[in-house]
């Protein structure tokens, strides 16, 4: 009896080893690639138990989530005008086809990071060479990416894989390049600057040859209406005096020779020498002559 439950134990054990051997378990993040004896038999893309003959067939796992592919330090292109920029990307990629990736790169990771990479330098070096520094720093730096994304996709197809996206972190000038670039800049700014400068100067004198015209017209025109206002007020009042003086010429002449005194003796230093029978003392001397008849 003893000897018998030691064999079905062991009958057992060797079953659970074996069916352990067999199953194997196949995660949503990954996929399975089931082998027999180094031939690919069955790709396994869902999730979930699955089974294998153990002993003959073996199982290897690969990636299903995207993966990044950055490189460390920047890449040297040449543009269309013979300048050197210095380039920092990254690769967004993913296994679609784990058998042709297998088949294609052994599954090892390196080696298709460095086809990658070598695709994406290539197509970079051959779109940059087309185009100048301004295009590349802002103009069709999106038109770029997008095309080499096609471009790299295409190419990685032939090993399983599917490029996602490819992304330009950074285009920089070199220190050398990036110098010169700045002092013709600045050459430009300061030449844009003295244009301006120079527009607001004439601008400005035109302004003011404007304002002194408007100046002199008005200046004029309120001299022109002064005089017409001050003729206009002469000759009224000449009128009202003529009228008022009219009606008694002696008094007329009497108040007009009081102004001439008035006008003749303004501070007590005024001198003037006349002939005593001057008309000047005319109605001096008739105040006095009638003065006296009165006596």
């Amino acid at each position: 009896m003893a000897q018998r439950l030691n064999v079905f134990a062991g009958l057992l054990a060797t079953v659970l080893v074996v069916l352990a051997m067999s199953i194997f378990t196949v995660d949503q993040r990954q996929y399975a690639l089931v082998f027999q004896l180094g031939e690919v038999k069955q790709v396994i893309a869902e999730p979930g138990l699955y089974f294998k003959l153990p002993m003959v067939q073996n199982v290897r796992y690969f990636e299903k989530r995207i993966i990044t592919l950055d490189n460390s330090d920047p890449e040297r292109f040449i543009t269309s005008e013979k300048k050197n920029v210095l380039v920092d990307s990254y690769i967004k990629w993913r296994i679609v086809d784990p058998k042709l990736y297998y088949i294609s790169v052994g599954g090892d990771e390196s080696r298709a990071r460095t086809r990658l990479n070598q695709t994406v330098n290539a197509g970079l070096r051959e779109e940059f060479g087309k185009r100048t520094v301004h295009d590349v720093v802002s103009g069709e730096r999106d038109r770029i990416m997008d095309q080499m994304r096609e471009k790299a996709d295409a190419d990685a197809r032939k090993i399983g894989v599917q490029i996602v996206d490819v992304r330009l972190k950074r285009v920089e000038l070199p220190t050398e390049v990036s110098d010169a670039v700045y002092r013709r800049m600045e050459a430009e700014r300061k030449r844009v600057a003295n244009e301006l400068r120079s527009e607001g100067s004439a601008e400005a004198e035109k302004i003011r040859a404007d304002a002194d015209r408007q100046r002199e017209i008005i200046i004029a025109e309120a001299y022109r209406d002064a005089q017409k206002i001050k003729g206009e007020g002469d000759a009224k009042s000449t009128a009202i005096y003529g009228q008022a003086f009219g009606q008694n010429a002696e008094f007329y002449a009497f108040y007009r020779s009081l102004e001439a005194y008035r006008g003749s003796f303004k501070s007590k230093s005024d001198i003037l020498v006349v002939e005593p029978n001057s008309d000047f003392f005319k109605y001096m001397k008739s105040t006095g002559r009638g003065s006296d008849k009165g006596k």
